[in-house]
């Protein structure tokens, strides 16, 4: 279940251009701390592979873009969070670092649930980065504002349980 909801959480962040690679640079940043400091060398090295990966595509991922993630990449990342996670026995620590994540993957959960139940949308659009689109904000706004939060996420997690 956790491989399958982070796969599919990743995927519904992937809107914006950079905004999943730059959330998961900041994931996978994190998780390297964790893994250092639990001297967990293989978890190490993939999250260091995949912050280099990371860094390398939003050099041609920044708006506009010039390639593209897709689902394969969004889904794969979001699956190698989830598989981390649990190899470092920190399966919740996801919440908390994968809050971007786990919030857009609400919004598009009340969203529907809204929708279907009362006809009346919560949002104007959904995932919750096109609500704040249509709310006048560029991308690089919603972006630079969602990695804040991812990163001041996983700063919070790891001075609480590092």
């Amino acid at each position: 279940m956790w491989l399958v909801g982070f796969s599919n959480a990743v995927n519904l962040t992937d809107g914006l251009d950079g905004l999943v690679a730059g959330l998961t640079l900041i994931a996978t940043g994190t998780y390297a701390i964790i893994a250092a400091h639990d001297g967990r060398t293989d978890v190490l090295i993939v999250c260091l592979t995949t912050m280099g990966a990371m860094i390398g595509f939003l050099m041609f991922n920044h708006k506009p873009a010039k390639i593209f993630m897709g689902d394969v990449g969004s889904l794969a990342l979001g699956g190698m969070l989830a598989v981390i996670a649990l190899l470092l026995h920190r399966e919740w620590s996801l919440l908390l670092i994968g809050i971007v994540f786990v919030c857009e993957t609400a919004s598009v959960m009340l969203q529907v649930a809204s929708f279907k139940l009362t006809g009346h949308r919560i949002f104007k659009m959904s995932p919750i980065h096109h609500h704040f689109e249509m709310l006048g904000w560029s991308e690089w706004k919603v972006d630079i504002v969602f990695w804040a939060t991812g990163l001041v996420a996983s700063l919070i997690y790891l001075l609480l349980f590092l």
